[in-house]
């Protein structure tokens, strides 16, 4: 029972979080939305314990909106695991914004291996990626974010290697 009232607080206290920073959005000029509205996001993790992206201001953050029953979303977080180990030294953090159930989650990110932190946006991050440019509300769906703030690239499908590769490379020459 402690276990049950734990995750519907931990629920409650997510969409709560999500609603407030899609309101963000919807509130925020055009201008303004470029990244620095996605910074003042806070979910929780797994645990249930909030987490804000402000905390990886200044780095290249990779934000990855995905689920567990997402075929593409499991094809591609293999290289962003590979990306994060290879390249967070250097100033790239990777987070997850799961469209999931938080279970499924940790079960999937223990099966891979995760090594950055992911979110619980559960379904409502839909409507945060819609605010992010993700006209078609389909996953996955990445927002790179530059050291200073500003949306570097928004893409919807899979971002395969080589694209990867060159946008996370770029930005951090461009420091």
């Amino acid at each position: 029972m402690k276990r049950r009232t734990i995750l519907v607080g931990g629920a409650v206290a997510g969409l709560s979080a999500l609603a407030a920073g899609v309101a963000v959005f919807h509130s925020t000029s055009t201008a303004q939305r470029d990244g620095a509205a996605l910074l003042d996001v806070v979910l929780p993790d797994p645990e249930g314990h909030d987490q804000a992206l402000a905390q990886w201001r200044g780095k290249v953050l990779v934000v990855n909106f995905w689920a567990t029953w997402c075929a593409p979303c499991r094809q591609e977080m293999p290289q962003f695991v590979a990306a994060q180990a290879a390249l967070g030294s250097k100033g790239i953090q990777f987070v997850g914004i799961a469209v999931d159930q938080v279970a499924k989650v940790t079960e999937f990110s223990e099966q891979i291996g995760l090594n950055y932190p992911v979110l619980i946006g559960g379904f409502g991050a839909i409507e945060l990626s819609r605010a992010l440019g993700n006209s078609l509300s389909a996953l996955p769906f990445t927002v790179i974010v530059d050291r200073h703030g500003r949306v570097a690239q928004r893409h919807l499908g899979p971002l395969v290697q080589p694209e990867l590769d060159r946008v996370l490379h770029g930005l951090l020459k461009r420091a």
